[in-house]
């Protein structure tokens, strides 16, 4: 008899997929969160009981309670599986035990897991391979984030936040940047490091790990490891890299090299210099597979996105707006990097900073990350279940980016003032992005029905 699993916090992005992979495999399936949203839905419509609401009430039956990163030790669901005896895993857990009876392909890193993630799955998809996915983003061209397929292989991201991607044992491994990210779980950079080099260790022997040479950290870790590896990088080409790049609005194209040999030009349906090196990891894994050139070339060309990744929600002869995910300097100035390449009159960026940690411990990288813009609203932070911290809010961070950018525009407004501001200043060529981890999705959303 098949396992009756729950899920604490299965509304999450990361925790659905597993649950979606559990139901179409024909397990039974229950969870909690605190609001029922588009996720909640399909989990239902799928087949799932899901209670709004975490309760001691809702665990009764279930063999196994699976719980995401944000459910603290005390929350009542847990207490009841503790003193029912049941067995519990944290989400990766759960997971890696999905991910033992297939060829593991993960992918971690502090920037990019989402769209590697995604390329990779559609590449496997061309390709006829019917892989098992599990994406930390809706890959728009299956249009979910979880797919269950008949294949060998099996793609995930590794979540380093809290250090649960050790619970993997990959066959191929995908090592996208290491930042100083998630120094509230780390507390020093070192630690972090340690931590990727750990999960570096825990490749297969007769695997392959592959990593951006661009990053200097990333490659020193590499220095005394003896399994196969291989480097992908644009600024610093080593095995795998990218020459003649041109980019043209959101997309981009360039000549591809392994080992100094010309592989092809590839068309990408993304802009921005930091998805090239993304793609650059994508060829490198499908040549290793032995994927033929024109299934890896036709994914990267008819790739249609992750959501939330430089998703466009509106567009039309007059404005432009779109959505991104960014919430960490380094990908603040990615992400602007990348539209710098549309024809816009004015960039409004709209940013909903996410966590009072990472702004305090990040406050002074986040100041300088806005230099591209023409117009900023800053609104209030997104805590993800965390406590506010004395002086950590919005306008201590406004206040520290106008240190840096006097001559920009930069303004406060609470969310739900965001649209109507919007509206009144809008005018022909512009562009609004919203940028953020937490709900800003909702002003991109509520933005785009107004303009329409």
């Amino acid at each position: 008899m098949k396992k009756y699993y729950h899920f604490i916090g299965i509304g999450g992005i990361g925790m659905s997929g597993i649950a979606q992979l559990l139901l179409k495999s024909g397990f039974m399936v229950s969870g909690s969160d605190l609001k029922e949203n588009r996720i909640t839905q399909e989990l239902k419509r799928l087949g799932a009981k899901v209670f709004i609401n975490h309760s001691a009430s809702n665990i009764t039956k279930q063999d196994i309670v699976v719980y995401s990163s944000a459910i603290k030790d005390d929350n009542p669901e847990i207490c009841q599986a503790k003193i029912l005896g049941l067995p519990l895993l944290r989400r990766a857990e759960a997971l890696a035990s999905l991910m033992r009876q297939k060829t593991a392909i993960t992918v971690a890193g502090s920037h990019g897991k989402t769209t590697v993630t995604s390329l990779i799955s559609y590449m496997l998809i061309e390709a006829g391979l019917c892989p098992t996915v599990a994406i930390g983003g809706v890959l728009k061209n299956i249009d979910t984030n979880a797919y269950l397929g008949n294949g060998k292989f099996f793609v995930a991201e590794a979540d380093e936040s809290d250090g649960s991607f050790l619970y993997f044992k990959p066959d191929y491994s995908i090592i996208t940047n290491i930042d100083r990210e998630h120094l509230d779980y780390y507390h020093n950079f070192d630690n972090e490091l340690h931590a990727f080099k750990n999960f570096i260790n825990r490749t297969r022997d007769a695997g392959c790990v592959f990593a951006c040479s661009d990053d200097a950290n990333l490659v020193k870790l590499f220095t005394d490891y003896k399994g196969k590896h291989l480097f992908f990088g644009i600024d610093n080409p080593m095995d795998i890299y990218a020459k003649n790049i041109l980019f043209t609005d959101l997309s981009s194209d360039f000549d591809c090299f392994f080992k100094e040999k010309f592989v092809f030009r590839f068309h990408l349906a993304l802009g921005g210099k930091h998805n090239i090196s993304n793609a650059l990891a994508v060829i490198g894994l499908g040549l290793e597979l032995g994927i033929e050139t024109n299934h890896i070339r036709r994914s990267l060309e008819r790739y249609k996105g992750a959501g939330r990744r430089l998703e466009i929600k509106f567009r039309n002869d007059l404005y432009l707006v779109i959505d991104d995910y960014a919430h960490h300097p380094t990908e603040i100035k990615a992400t602007l990097s990348a539209i710098g390449n549309l024809k816009a009159k004015r960039k409004i960026v709209i940013f909903q900073p996410h966590r009072y940690s990472r702004t305090r411990l990040l406050l002074d990288e986040f100041a300088g990350s806005f230099n591209q813009t023409d117009y900023l609203i800053i609104t209030d932070i997104y805590a993800a279940g965390e406590q506010p911290i004395d002086g950590v809010n919005a306008q201590a961070l406004l206040k520290k980016i106008k240190e840096h950018t006097a001559n920009k525009e930069v303004v406060y407004l609470p969310k739900e003032e965001i649209v109507q501001h919007i509206k009144k200043i809008i005018s022909r060529g512009d562009l609004v992005i919203t940028l953020g981890a937490g709900d800003i999705l909702k002003v991109s959303d509520a933005l785009a029905e107004e303009l329409k």
